[in-house]
């Protein structure tokens, strides 16, 4: 019975490895990007129990050698973000009093979510340059406004589905927009933010469609593609940040590093886990911040509870014109034409984004 159990939970673990290798942009397939730590955790018990209360033989060998495969599978995607990894943001060592720094905070708040002034104390405490919002409803826009007015500019677009966003800087914007890219229902926003010193920062912000298992991830992956080919255009220094309802590892955040040459911070780093925020168990890195060749990491931070179901994430970065980071992998063509599709695909459809629902 006991080498049973094993073999089925080794079984499970087995799967839910194999099925995101699948090239389908389901969210029934792309669901199970989300959960590898927990099936690392899952197989590693299945091979310390084998080893130790196990009789060493057939099924209990069965199990061990698919939790091994599964486990082994899942570092593949996995460590490149322990400190086993090399970086691929070099850390800055200059002299932050005067070097060119923008800090970023990312804040999800959870539109159903009314601890509104834990999210004004982080803001307050934190400083940040730039601070982006995420599901941000009217509600929500009034709660931050005493806040937000300490900020030189802010770009605002409140919504009632849980794709409100806004945007606050501390300094100087130009060319601010908010811009419905594949979606009239789902915000993004893009602006110029002119550090002090004149020099000047692209920023955008994100929050795509999130997977749900019974529609494809083509809203949220042809998004989140269209701006790695905007930012292999751009010309300025830049930051894309926001909630991208993705992995880091995942199969469309690695092809949009690809495409964009933008660089991931954790990378030799660590996790940085953002959601779940109410359950330690079910957590993983959905809050991301990536960032042109130009900038050096001065510090990435996980930030407070603040009610929300997401943790706010905090990043500090210096504007060094750096050549010591890690120069990405080239997009293959492959790369290239299923971006291309995923994008003509999403263009021409009209639906509603998915989760718009889940306040009501």
């Amino acid at each position: 019975m006991f080498s049973a159990i094993l073999v089925v939970l080794a079984a499970i673990c087995l799967l839910a490895t194999l099925v995101p290798l699948l090239p389908f942009a389901h969210g029934m397939v792309r669901s199970f990007d989300f959960g590898r730590l927990q099936v690392i955790g899952i197989a590693t018990l299945v091979i310390a129990a084998a080893l130790i209360f196990g009789d060493l033989r057939g099924a209990t060998l069965v199990a061990i050698g698919m939790a091994v495969v599964a486990v082994g599978i899942q570092l593949v995607h996995v460590l490149r973000f322990t400190p086993f990894w090399r970086h691929q943001t070099v850390g800055f060592k200059g002299d932050l009093g005067s070097a060119a720094t923008i800090s970023v905070l990312a804040c999800n708040v959870k539109q159903g979510n009314h601890d509104y002034q834990r999210v004004v104390d982080l803001v307050r405490d934190c400083k940040p340059d730039i601070a982006v919002f995420m599901e941000t409803d009217q509600g929500w826009n009034e709660a931050l406004r005493p806040c937000l007015s300490e900020f030189e500019q802010t770009v605002v677009q409140p919504q009632e589905d849980s794709y409100g966003m806004i945007l606050a800087s501390r300094y100087a914007l130009r060319d601010a927009e908010v811009r419905f890219l594949l979606n009239e229902e789902v915000p993004s926003i893009s602006c110029v933010v002119t550090l002090p010193g004149g020099r000047d920062v692209r920023v955008i912000a994100l929050h795509p469609e999130p997977p749900l298992p019974n529609r494809d991830t083509l809203g949220r992956d042809a998004e989140i593609l269209l701006v790695a080919e905007e930012a292999q255009r751009e010309t300025l220094p830049l930051l894309v940040t926001g909630d991208l309802n993705d992995v880091a590892w995942s199969r469309t955040t690695r092809r949009f590093l690809r495409i964009s040459g933008l660089l991931d911070p954790r990378q030799g780093r660590g996790l940085f886990n953002s959601f779940d925020a109410r359950y330690w168990f079910m957590r993983w890195p959905l809050d991301h911040i990536f960032h042109s060749r130009d900038f050096e990491l001065v510090t990435i931070e996980r930030q407070r509870f603040v009610g929300s179901d997401h943790f706010p994430m905090y990043y500090r970065l210096a504007l060094t014109g750096s050549n010591g980071n890690t120069v990405p992998d080239a997009p293959t063509q492959d790369d290239i034409e299923e971006a291309d599709e995923a994008i003509k695909t999403e263009m021409g459809r009209d639906r509603p984004p998915a989760g718009a629902d889940w306040e009501d």
